[in-house]
C-alpha cells in the first residue's frame, strides 16, 4: 500500500516525496493504521527500519494546528536522539507546510530559554522524561489536552529510573490518551510494564530478521594492548566513508581519539564528551564529514540514525547479544551494506558462539597482513 492508501495526509505525502521517500517500510505499514486510529500499540522493528516515521506520521496527522495546545509528546533516553527525532519532526514541517509547532526539551539547557519556547505553544514536544516531568511539575508544561505519548527506545525507558519519570508523566495525561511505545528488541520487563501503563495495547512487530543481513560480520584476535593501534590500521586498511567505533569508558576513548589524531584520522568522541555543547558539535561534525570516525558507547549511540554509516569497528566487545545487534544495526540502512569488526581478547572468543547462536549470524575471523585484512580460510 502507498502512504496515501495508508491514510496519510497529501501534505506529508508530499513532504516524504521531498525527501525521496515514495514506499512505505514495513513497520510504517503494519502501525499507520493502527496508529491512525488512536490506538494504543508496542511497535518493534530492528533499528533503521523507520519506526520513527511510523509514529511521527499519524501524530502529525492527529494534531489540529488550529488549536493552541499541547496535543502530543515525544520521551527520549538520550539528548542525541531527542534531538535527532526534532530534526526529523522539523524536516516534516518544512516540507509539508504544516503548521505545527514542536519544542526539544531536554536537560543541560537552560529553563528560562525553554520556557520562552513554550510560551509559543507548541503542539508536540521532545525531550527527555526527567525534564518534561520537572516542566510538567512546574505547571509550565500543560498536558490535560495531550492526545498522544511516544515512548521511544521503550525497553531502556521502561526498566531503568526513567519508568518513574515515565509513569508520571502519563498520569500527568488525560486517560484517553493514545501511547506508543518503541524498540528494536523485545524485552519481557519493558513489555510488561508497558502493559501496566497502558491498556488494550497493540503489539506491531515487524522484519523477520533481528539482524541486517546486508551487514558482514568479521572478528580479529589480539592482546587488549594492542586494540588501539590494531583500530588505526584497521582504519588505514579499510579506509571507511563513516565508522563508529564503540568502547566502554572515557580512557580508552580518549586514547584511541588522539592516537588518531596523531596519524592524521580526525575522530569525534562522542563518548568522552562532557557536556550538552560537546557531544552536538561531536554529532555535528561526524554528520557534516568533517570526520569520518565517531567514538561511542552503547548509551551514547542508542537510537542514533546516521546516513551512511560504512563500518562498525568494536574496541570493547559487548558481552550481551542484544548490545552487539543495537551497535551493528548503525550500518547496512536503506538496503545499503555494512561492516563490523569486533577485536576479541583469547578469552572473549567465547562471544563469537553466542552471537552467533542468539543472533543467526556467522562471524569469519579476519587477520592484518601487510595492510591488508584477509579472512582466515576455515
Amino acid at each position: 500500500m502507498t502512504f496515501t492508501e495508508l491514510g496519510i495526509l497529501p501534505a506529508l505525502v508530499d513532504a516524504l516525496a521531498k525527501e525521496n521517500i515514495t514506499e512505505p517500510m514495513p513497520i510504517q505499514s503494519a502501525a499507520l493504521p493502527d496508529l491512525l486510529a488512536g490506538k494504543n500499540a508496542y511497535l518493534n522493528s530492528e533499528t533503521g527500519t523507520g519506526k520513527t516515521l511510523a509514529y511521527l506520521l499519524p501524530l502529525f496527522c492527529r494534531i489540529d494546528p488550529a488549536v493552541s495546545e499541547l496535543q502530543a509528546m515525544i520521551l527520549a533516553p538520550t539528548h542525541e536522539l531527542a534531538i535527532q527525532i526534532q530534526r526529523v519532526a522539523g524536516t516534516l514541517v518544512q516540507n509539508s507546510g504544516l503548521p505545527i509547532r514542536t519544542v526539544l526539551l531536554i536537560g543541560g539547557t537552560a529553563i528560562p530559554r525553554q520556557l520562552e519556547k513554550l510560551k509559543k505553544k507548541p503542539h508536540l514536544v521532545i525531550g527527555s522524561p526527567g525534564r518534561v516531568r520537572d516542566l510538567i511539575i512546574m505547571k509550565k508544561l500543560k498536558s490535560q489536552a495531550v492526545r498522544s505519548v511516544v515512548v521511544d527506545e521503550a525497553d531502556r525507558l521502561l526498566s531503568d529510573d526513567s519508568l518513574v519519570s515515565v509513569r508520571n508523566i502519563l498520569y500527568s495525561t488525560p486517560r484517553t490518551r493514545q501511547v506508543i511505545f518503541v524498540s528494536a528488541t523485545e524485552h519481557t520487563t519493558a513489555t510488561a510494564a508497558a502493559n501496566t501503563l497502558t491498556e488494550d495495547l497493540v503489539m506491531i512487530r515487524a522484519g523477520a530478521a533481528p539482524v541486517n543481513p546486508n551487514i558482514e560480520h568479521h572478528y580479529l584476535v589480539c592482546e587488549e594492548r594492542d586494540k588501539p593501534e590494531l583500530l588505526r590500521k584497521l582504519i588505514h586498511a579499510l579506509n571507511p566513508a563513516r565508522a563508529i567505533v564503540f568502547v566502554h569508558r572515557n580512557e580508552k576513548a580518549e586514547l584511541i581519539a588522539g592516537k588518531l589524531s596523531f596519524h592524521k584520522l580526525p575522530a569525534s568522541d562522542l563518548h568522552g564528551a562532557y557536556d550538552k555543547s560537546e557531544r552536538k558539535k561531536a554529532m555535528d561534525d561526524f554528520r557534516k564529514g568533517d570526520t569520518r570516525i565517531l567514538i561511542a558507547s552503547d548509551i551514547a549511540a542508542r537510537g542514533l540514525d546516521i546516513a551512511d554509516v560504512t563500518h562498525i569497528f568494536n574496541v570493547d566487545v559487548p558481552t550481551e547479544s542484544k548490545a552487539y545487534l543495537h551497535r551493528v544495526g548503525r550500518t547496512a540502512r536503506a538496503g545499503a551494506r555494512g561492516h563490523a569488526i569486533s577485536l576479541m581478547t583469547e578469552a572473549e572468543l567465547r562471544l563469537v558462539k553466542r552471537y552467533e547462536t542468539e543472533l543467526g549470524i556467522t562471524l569469519s575471523q579476519v587477520i592484518l597482513r601487510e595492510g591488508e585484512v584477509l579472512v582466515v580460510e576455515t
